[in-house]
């Protein structure tokens, strides 16, 4: 009888382990707009969630020089385009950098993002470090005007 109560008591502290295990931090619905001929900048977009506070502080991609964090805002009658030194992630509020908001401009492109290709980009946060995801190169407008039509 005790054996069954040992086994019974170790099979829910493995279960408890399981249950207890932190959530990590999540990287969604990474998607770019496709680039026109010889364009030599790009956009990014993604969603994040994290059940603790985070910030999102640079990203890399190999189809870029560099990628770079940006947000949008209205100065007058012109929608302005600057790049921002990062982005916070509020505890367990989904975020999502958008075209007209905060976003990822891939600087110097190797070559024009094409509709249906993907390529990796590495995400750097303060606290959950670096996460590698997959962006779906969309067609332009799919998914809502990119920052290319505003002004730097």
């Amino acid at each position: 009888m005790s054996i069954k109560i040992l086994a019974f008591a170790a099979g829910l502290a493995i279960a408890s382990t399981a249950i207890a295990q932190p959530a990590q931090l999540e990287v969604a619905d990474a998607w770019a707009g496709a680039t026109p001929g010889k364009a030599e900048n790009g956009a990014a977009y993604v969603s994040i969630t994290s059940p603790t506070a985070d910030r999102l502080v640079s990203a890399s991609t190999p189809v870029a020089k560099t990628a770079e964090l940006h947000t949008m805002s209205m100065q007058g009658m012109v929608m302005k385009m600057r790049p921002i030194s990062g982005v916070d992630i509020p505890a367990g509020q989904p975020i999502s950098l958008k075209p007209g908001g905060d976003h990822i401009m891939l600087m110097g492109l190797n070559q024009p993002l094409r509709e249906g290709q993907s390529f990796p980009l590495t995400l750097n946060f303060e606290k959950a470090g670096p996460r590698t995801v997959t962006v779906t190169v969309e067609k332009v407008g799919a998914k809502g005007p990119g920052p290319a039509t505003a002004q730097h």
